[in-house]
Parts: structure tokens; sequence; C-alpha cells
């Protein structure tokens, strides 16, 4: 008869699995166990460097913050999940089997960013299948990198365990501990230290070179009399090629970076910056060239037709009382070049959120030509600051004319600034008479964007006539076409008058705006719900 076994008490360990005893340590268990949680600590910062880096970099190359996130992190968590499930197979082998996965993850994650600019730059235009290469990759990167680190939990629950055996929920709670810290401290480490500092290429390389070498060190350092003399040099073998690796795309950075420019901008880059706020790329303005302006990958302004775009974004504005002006956005001074051309102009204010661009369309020779020294003007005054809040602050009635020139509203970060908070506020500064005149996308390409634009200004309170003038026919940085119309929206608190010209000397006539009326009303969508803050809705 099989007597039945009494139930272990509370706090017990249990038994060790065959082959699964203490290891032989070169140090003391407890150094041992701190060792290990160390390995931890770094190997969760670095996983989440990586996971941000993806994020960050695929919101700057594809667009749409949001998406990208939610692509990463919701792709990375469930192959986190499967990497779990999949190594319980090398428990049995726990330290040879981390050490493989550091040195894979190194080596993936550390040059996931480089390959993933590089696809954006080289393939971007080639259209077809490989139109949305880069969000492709993205998910890749995503689906590996997350493979890697949800198999790295069961080995390292393993180890600890080879260190002093001890209940399983004391290891978890120990093991996960230093997970979150770690997590922690690179989810600060990436924005304030190694971003701002080391860009995000050579901060992810040198990321994945921390990673290999903790992995590496844990592994060869605490756990090497678990392997065999294959293994360790197997394991020495893979790291210095991994370290190799990543040494080398270390030095060659910045050629890489400057190739990849060229491929995406052509080789007439003048000035190529990264301010607090976004990428700043300047190409040609030299020997009469055509200068255009790229924003974080994106053709903002090019010379050849940016008078055409602004000339419609302010004149129709300025029909009326005009001696106040607030410009929110435009920080080339584009527009505010258009404004200081109406006589009458007492003031003029500028929210501007990037203080470098500012400073570079007022010292740059070509830039500082084109918008016509505008920011010489004793009548401008600027102010670094993020328009909604600053238009919170505002004094009221304080304006004769705004003129909202901000990036489409297709980009997240920009949706609150075209939010029905936003014009409510706008309109709240708005004198008797005021006007305000909004930037609001390409009408053919994105209709259900315009008119929601549209129907978010009437539902604060404001009387529209959406208009658009024919855009640029060029082909941008990253393959994607630019629009081939500008659609803007013109408001007030009574039905505003759109002038089809200027009646002061020295202000350019604005052709075919009416055309440009009858244009917008032929994509006409009724019913469109206004865009809120805590219901952006420009998603195409």
């Amino acid at each position: 008869m099989i007597e039945p076994h009494a139930p272990a008490p509370p706090g017990t360990a249990p038994p060790p699995r065959r082959g699964a005893g203490q290891a032989r340590l070169p140090v003391r268990p407890a150094t041992g166990r701190f060792l290990v949680l160390t390995g931890v600590f770094i190997c969760a910062a670095c996983g989440l460097v990586y996971e941000l880096e993806l994020v960050a970099l695929a919101s700057y190359l594809i667009g749409d913050s949001i998406t990208q996130a939610s692509v990463v992190l919701s792709v990375m968590v469930f192959a986190m999940g499967i990497g779990s499930l999949l190594a319980k197979r090398l428990r049995c082998r726990a330290a040879a089997g981390f050490g493989a996965v550091e040195a894979l993850l190194a080596l993936v994650g550390g040059c996931s960013a480089m390959a993933l600019y590089a696809v954006f730059a080289w393939t971007g235009d080639w259209g077809g299948a490989w139109a949305n290469g880069p969000s492709y990759l993205l998910v890749g990167f995503s689906l590996a990198i997350g493979l890697l680190i949800g198999a790295e939990v069961p080995l390292l629950m393993e180890l600890i365990q080879r260190v002093r055996r001890q209940d399983a929920g004391g290891a978890v709670a120990d093991l996960f501990a230093a997970d979150y810290v770690g997590a922690l401290a690179g989810g600060l480490a990436f924005p304030f230290l190694l971003l701002p500092l080391l860009g995000q290429l050579t901060a992810t390389l040198i990321t994945g070179t921390v990673n290999a070498i903790a992995g590496a060190a844990l592994v060869l350092g605490l756990f090497r009399q678990d392997l065999t003399r294959r293994d360790r040099w197997l394991l020495v073998v893979a790291n210095l090629l991994v370290l190799a690796l990543l040494a080398s795309a270390a030095v060659l950075v910045d050629d890489f970076e400057r190739s990849a420019r060229h491929a995406m901008y052509g080789r007439d880059v003048r000035v190529a910056m990264h301010t607090d706020v976004q990428d700043v790329v300047l190409t040609g303005g030299a020997d009469g060239s055509r200068l255009d302006l790229y924003l974080d990958g994106r053709l903002r302004v090019s010379g050849s037709d940016e008078g055409r775009y602004h000339e419609a974004l302010v004149h129709p504005a300025m029909n009326g009382p005009h001696a106040r002006v607030l410009v929110l956005g435009g920080g080339d001074g584009l527009a505010v070049r258009e404004v200081l051309r109406h006589r009458g102009v007492r003031r003029v204010d500028v929210v501007e959120l990037d203080a470098e661009l500012v400073e570079l369309a007022r010292t740059d020779p070509a830039l500082s030509a084109l918008n016509g020294h505008a920011y010489g003007d004793p009548r401008v005054r600027v102010v670094a600051a993020d328009a909604f809040g600053w238009l919170r602050r505002a004094p009221r009635d304080a304006y004769d004319v705004v003129v909202s020139d901000l990036p489409d509203p297709e980009n997240t970060s920009s949706t609150k600034l075209y939010s029905q908070e936003f014009y409510g506020l706008a309109r709240e500064v708005l004198g008797d008479g005021g006007r305000l005149v909004v930037h609001a996308g390409p009408v053919a390409a994105r209709p259900r964007a315009f008119w929601t634009v549209d129907a978010t200004v009437r539902a604060a309170g404001l009387r529209t006539v959406p208009y658009s003038v024919g855009g640029r026919d060029s082909s941008p940085a990253g393959g994607s076409r630019a629009p081939h119309d500008w659609g803007y929206v013109l408001a007030s608190r009574t039905p505003p008058h759109l002038g089809d010209g200027a009646a002061a000397e020295g202000v350019p006539r604005v052709p075919s705006l009416q055309a440009g009326v009858r244009a917008a009303e032929r994509t006409r969508l009724v019913g469109l719900p206004p865009s809120t803050l805590v219901h952006p809705r420009y998603a195409d």
C-alpha cells in the first residue's frame, strides 16, 4: 500500500530538480545572489532602452507616436510570453542558455536602430509591396527583442535558485524587484541621458555593448563551472564577435548617418541638427539653389512654392483690422514675413516651441533671406512655448488676427493643437471682428482630417470658410509624395469674408481663392464629430 505524502510545511523550498542542485560558485552564495540580481537590473534597463528606442525612432520616421508605441508594446509583450514558454526547454542548461540569449539580444537590440534607419533611408521610396517596409521591420524587431527578453526570466529564475535554494515566491519577488527597478533606470536614462548626449543610433549601440558585457560577465564569471569547455569557448567567441560588430558600428555611425541623410535629402545638406523638439535639416540655399527645410524627416518648406502656401495662409485673414497679430508655430519666419507686408501691423507675437528653429531662421543666411529677415523687425516678439499652454495664460481679446501655422494633424503630437479646446482658447484671445486662420492639411489626400478640422473649429463657436490652393508636386524625403493641395479654414465669430486679393500696396494678390472654396466644397464630408483632447479623431 502506498502511503500518502504529507504536505510540506509553508516556506519550505521545493526539492531540487534532477541535475539542478546548488552551483559551485567562486564567491559566497550571498555575493552570488547579489551579482545575479545586479545582472537582472542591467539586463532590464537595456531591454527597456531597446523598447523606447524603437518607439522613438518609429515615431520620427513613420509618424503617429500613439500607433507606433501601441504596435511596439503590444507585439513585444506578446513575444515576451512566447519567449518565456520557449525558454523552458533551456532550463536544464540555464547558464549556457542565458549567455546565448544575452549575446543575441545585444546584437539584435543594439543594431535595431541602425537597421530601421537604413531601411527607411534607402528603401523608403521603393513603393509597391515595400511601401510599408519600415513598419514591417519595426514589428520584426519588436517580436525578436520581445522573444529574447521573455526568455531571460525563466533562465534567471533557474540561475538564482542555483545560487541558493529558496521558496518560489521569494525568488520571484527578488527577481521582479530587480527587473522593475532596472526598467525604471533604463526608462529614465533614455530620454534624459542617452538620447541628448549620444543620439538614438549611438545610444542603442552602447546599450547593446553594456548588455553583452553584463550577460557574459555573469555567466562566464559566476557560473563557469556549469559550462562545458566547448560552451565557454562558444560564448567567449560569440560575445567578442558581437562586441566587435557593435564597436565597428559605433565608429562608423557618423558616416552611416551622413550617407543615410544624403540618401533621403540629397547631397546638398547644409544644416543638420537635433534640437530639443525635432530634427531639423536645411538643404540648398547656396548659389541660388532651392532651399528646402525638413522637420523630423518631412518636407516642411520648399523654396520653390512656399510663397504660395504662406500667402494663401496669411493674407485672407488680414482683410480687416490687423494691428495685433498672433502667429502660432511658424518658427521658420515665413508666415511672419507675409504678416509684415501689411501696413498697420503694430505687433506680431510668435509662439514657437522650438527656440533653436527660430534662431536658425534668424541667423542662417539663406533662410533669413527667404523670410525677409522677419525676426529683425522690432514689431516681432518671439515666445518659446507650447501654443496650447501659452493660450491658456494669454490675455483675452488681445489680437485681431491669429494665424495657426502648425504641422499637419496627422501627427499625433500635434492633435491637441487641432482640438476643440485649442480653438476655444484661440477664440478667447480674438478681439471684436478678429479672424483665425488654420492650416488644416491637404484636402484631396486627407478629406476626413480636413473636414474634421472644420467641424472642430465650428464646435468651438466660430463660423468658417474652408478653402484650398494648389500644392507642390515634388517628392520629399522618405518617399511619400507631398500633397497636391493645401487646405485652410478661415474662421471668426461672424461669417468671415474671403477676399480674392489684397488692397494694400506691396501685398501680393492671392488668386483663385473662390475656386479653392469650390474645390474644397466638392470633398465635403458631413456629420463629422469634432476632435477633442480626450477623443482625437484625425487618424485616417
